[in-house]
């Protein structure tokens, strides 16, 4: 199992490429997909209060109430909590958020819906193909409270408004500073040697409450896993047994496989797996997530990887870096032209403290 719950989990809730998103130790990006939503039943019954306005952009306090409750819920999915001390400015990243994606929208071709159509679809299949299956995919949505419908639009609306911005900007990697980059960073581009494993797991906790499980009904587990190690030393298929048995979603419909170099597993994981022979199975390994019987498929040597398996993710990244760098100065020209105004007392009050949110970008991917 993976030290953090953010790997695919995260990919899938917070936008591929979110152009409005949060500084790394904030909240991230949510479900952008509402703000045009229109109000649920029970708010139209009442006037809707204005938290923000402007020529073309209008948040009432039903939307934001959505994307807070919605991104309280997705954070709770993932075992996490929000910090009281960032409540609030969670709630003014969120309305910055739907504020700028009201903006961008706003200036979309049709070309450029277009464009992100294609991409967002893209990303979503990669998204799936990472998870294993449609099942798991499905699955993990539903761990995480959102709908297909709900992660596609917002990952929609993420690669239009990316597209909006690299026509605006005038953003255009070249193939010689792609190339340059590569030449200069050779560090980011070795890859360290790699376990290729599957694992069974049977968990020690309760999914929906996180609470430990009592003693008696982990030593059921474990005599349990005392069955599945005897029958995979046995010669059953080790990846069908994942499949039926594993309770980690996360890799149990790819037969519970994962690949992964050293220092990105959980310390008792690690060790068992690299010190395992090829197609050896381990003793049974507890770690904080349960129980683990674990199969060493393959160890990959150390290597460099190639330029053209780096290219894209170079261009990508760098045309991140990019963005980023004007993106503070544009969002907020057209904060100015719109004349938005928050209405809010208290976003008001925080939002002259506030500098416009820049663009989650990172340094080029290897």
């Amino acid at each position: 199992m993976k030290k953090t719950t953010s790997s695919i989990l995260l990919l899938l809730l917070a936008a591929p490429l979110p152009m409005w998103g949060a500084a790394a130790d904030q909240p991230a990006s949510t479900n952008t997909a509402a703000a045009a939503k229109p109000a649920s039943k029970i708010s139209s019954l009442f006037t809707e209060k204005l938290v923000a306005k402007g020529k073309g952009v209008e948040v009432n306090r039903s939307q934001l109430d959505d994307e807070i409750i919605r991104f309280k819920a997705q954070v709770s999915g993932r075992g996490q909590t929000i910090p009281p001390e960032q409540m609030a400015m969670m709630e003014k990243q969120l309305l910055e958020q739907l504020i700028q994606i009201q903006l961008l929208r706003a200036k979309a071709t049709d070309a450029d819906k277009a464009a992100g159509k294609v991409l967002a679809d893209k990303r979503f299949e990669e998204a799936k193909a990472k998870l294993g299956s449609e099942e798991a995919l499905n699955r993990q949505l539903k761990l995480m409270g959102v709908s297909r419908e709900e992660v596609q639009a917002k990952w929609a609306e993420s690669a239009v408004a990316e597209a909006v911005l690299k026509r605006e900007l005038k953003v255009s990697v070249t193939d010689a500073e792609v190339k340059k980059y590569f030449d200069d960073n050779p560090a980011r581009f070795e890859e360290p040697e790699k376990a290729r494993a599957s694992h069974i797991l049977l968990t020690t906790t309760d999914p929906k409450t996180n609470a430990e499980l009592t003693e008696e009904q982990k030593a059921a587990k474990h005599k349990q896993m005392e069955g599945l190690l005897k029958r995979a030393r046995a010669g059953e298929d080790f990846a069908k047994l994942a499949k039926e048995y594993s309770e980690d979603p996360g890799s149990k419909d790819k037969g519970g496989e994962y690949e992964f170099p050293r220092g990105q597993m959980v310390p008792e994981f690690e060790t068992a797996a690299f010190a395992l022979g090829t197609n050896q199975v381990s003793e049974i390994i507890t770690t904080r997530f349960g129980y683990h019987i674990i199969k060493l498929s393959a160890k990959i040597p150390a290597r460099k990887i190639e330029f053209a398996k780096a290219a894209n993710d170079i261009k990508e990244g760098l045309t991140q870096q990019a963005l980023q760098k004007q993106f503070p100065d544009y969002i907020a020209k057209l904060k100015k032209d719109a004349g938005v105004e928050i209405l809010d007392e208290k976003l008001k009050s925080r939002d002259s403290a506030d500098s416009p949110a820049s663009p989650a970008g990172a340094a080029p991917a290897k």
